[in-house]
């Protein structure tokens, strides 16, 4: 019975220890891919499990929102007039065939001015079977590639292909399980030997070096997609270019890019949602200063956006001072701040460092209200400064007025589609600046109690949680009242465009617009926070998109706005006579019956 009882215990041991090397050997972990690369690597961007990111991007708030039925409905005209998208279905479909693993993509030189790529992933199965897809994708390429030369070559018992296009050049290979591919075939022949561990000096490669490993040591262990980048090249070339213009270079003089020791991002699914961690190595820049969020008491429940930040204007107005030096309007600013006798010492001494912003939106309003913040150290000498700034703006109206120990500064803009009246607003504790002086004297009164409405919310303290104490930064957008808001306001503007503008309805049917309880109920707040942890910044954003998804698509969105416009600026501009055209004589009025 013992002897039968120690079997099932080995065989229990045994088996348990052939699950964990089959796991081990199946762990997507980035430090096989930097044992690959050389020390002094760029650029790195790393997927570990491509098929595991797109099976958590399905299960995503965003994707989700994406798949509603009202969400597909509305956009199968937009869809429609797009070009087929069977060939990128299709080749889709073969990228998760091969199961790819472990996928990279590096820059590993940019000497001569000849950037050095290599990559390569893990893949599923025979060398055969990937093959079959890998070299439909090289026939492709030889296909589009006019004159281009395709020749094999052997290297230490691997097969190289060659294709030649010039310049470019790519050489591709398999060192079972991997395919690796690189624009230059001495490259690739270095990573086959990384890879068959032929190099003998193991300390030179990219998992070796400090700064990658302090970056990596900031990055989660669940991430789906990763990058790091070494600026150390850039700012090299950056403090070249600086030698080269000026005769003598400042002592201890250095650039932000250039005290930056690395950059590192990663990416991963967390219920639903996206969360992005951004790590810049460097030296800490604040001095003394920790993030209070005091302006968060401004809020109230109809509040979307809140946004703090530690930025010291005494201590960047002398750079600001040189920046200004290229635009006329706020040249004569600072210039009425030095004729005043006002330096950097004196902001210091009169406004506190940390910069607040808030934006309400009420149910009853067309557009929001935005308010800017300041902590007030000393209200002399910041009243001194808010009226050197208000006289400054030439040709403008200031009034000011006092009302229970607070001074407001208000102007009245010219008549426009929206009518706006800045106001300022400056008390012993903060300075508080609007577009309308009831937002800013209401902001006022409530910047003496210890809590708000929009503090208090379950709303922002749960989505405060979900990110680490902030030290320098903090960012929240409440992305359904948000976009509540917008379609309250727009869609009946978009409606009326449509009935005034036909063609629209070529590209879209704005009467399918879904409503917006079936967007918002998709829409989590997004926040960001940043905070100094030992080495550098880490800064982390979590929602069903995040601060640096949004503000990226923002910004494509107005480079696609911008297009659009120039192109219908161009059409319109045809509509004209022609300045070659010749006068046609004046028809006569026919003659009366």
């Amino acid at each position: 019975m013992r002897r039968i009882l120690l079997l099932v215990i080995a065989v229990a041991v045994a088996g348990f220890a052939g699950w964990y090397f089959w796991k081990l050997s199946q762990q997507t972990s980035s430090a096989s891919v930097s044992a690959l690369l050389p020390r002094e690597t760029i650029f790195l961007a790393h997927m570990p499990d491509f098929n595991q990111m797109r099976d958590e991007w399905y299960h995503c708030d965003i994707y989700q929102l994406y798949r509603e039925p009202a969400v597909q409905d509305f956009l199968r005209k937009p869809l429609a007039n797009l070009p087929k998208k069977d060939a990128a279905s299709q080749t889709l479909r073969e990228i998760e065939q091969l199961d790819p693993k472990n996928a990279f993509f590096a820059l590993t030189s940019i000497d001569d001015n000849s950037p050095k790529l290599v990559g390569g992933f893990r893949f599923r199965g025979s060398e055969e079977d990937a093959e079959r897809v890998i070299g439909k994708w090289r026939s492709t390429f030889l296909e589009q590639s006019p004159g281009a030369k395709h020749e094999k070559l052997q290297y230490q018992h691997h097969e190289i292909e060659l294709v030649t296009a010039t310049p470019f050049t790519l050489a591709t290979t398999y060192d079972r399980p991997w395919f690796f591919a690189a624009t230059d075939i001495t490259e690739l022949k270095v990573l086959l030997d990384r890879a068959d561990h032929r190099i003998q000096n193991p300390e030179q490669t990219l998992d070796k070096d400090e700064a990658y490993r302090a970056a990596i040591s900031h990055r989660p262990l669940n991430y789906v997609a990763f990058f790091y980048l070494q600026p150390k090249k850039f700012s090299e070339r950056f403090a070249a270019l600086r030698a080269a213009v000026r005769s003598t270079a400042s002592p201890g003089e250095s650039t932000l890019l250039e005290k930056m020791r690395s950059i590192a991002g990663s990416t991963r699914f967390e219920n639903g949602k996206i969360h992005d961690v951004l790590f810049l190595g460097m030296p800490k820049l604040e001095r003394d200063a920790t993030l209070s969020r005091s302006s968060l008491t401004l809020g109230t429940k109809e509040t979307f956006f809140y946004l703090s930040m530690l930025l010291n204007l005494g201590e960047k107005m002398e750079t600001l001072n040189q920046v200004a030096a290229f635009g006329g309007g706020v040249q004569k600013i600072f210039q009425s701040l030095a004729d005043s006798g006002i330096a950097a010492d004196d902001w210091k001494a009169a406004f506190g460092p940390e910069l607040g912003s808030l934006a309400d939106w009420p149910s009853s309003a067309h557009w929001p209200s935005l308010l800017l913040t300041l902590p007030v150290v000393d209200m002399a000498k910041a009243d001194k400064i808010i009226e050197v700034l208000t006289h400054a703006d030439e040709g403008a109206l200031w009034t000011q007025t006092d009302k229970d120990g607070v001074r407001y500064f208000s102007k009245q803009s010219a008549a426009s589609l929206v009518s706006i009246t800045p106001t300022i607003g400056l008390s012993e504790r903060i300075l508080i600046a609007g577009f309308n002086p009831v937002s800013v004297e209401e902001a006022v009164k409530r910047s003496g109690t210890s809590s708000s409405e929009f503090s208090d919310s379950q709303t922002y303290k749960a989505a405060a949680r979900l990110l680490p104490a902030p030290t320098n930064f903090f960012a929240y957008v409440d992305m359904a009242l948000l976009y509540s808001r917008l379609d309250a306001s727009l869609r009946p503007m978009l409606l009326m465009a449509a009935a005034f503008m036909p063609a629209i309805a070529g590209s879209v049917d704005l009467s399918k617009l879904p409503s917006p309880e079936v967007i918002t109920k998709h829409l989590s707040p997004i926040v960001s926070s940043q905070r100094y942890d030992g080495d550098g910044y880490v800064a982390e954003s979590v929602g069903p998109i995040t601060l640096d998804q949004s503000a990226i698509g923002l910004a494509v969105l107005s480079s696609v706005g911008a297009a659009t416009r120039q192109k219908v600026g161009t059409g319109l501009s045809g509509w004209g006579p022609s300045p070659t055209a010749t006068a046609q004589p004046a028809l006569s009025p026919s003659p009366t019956p």
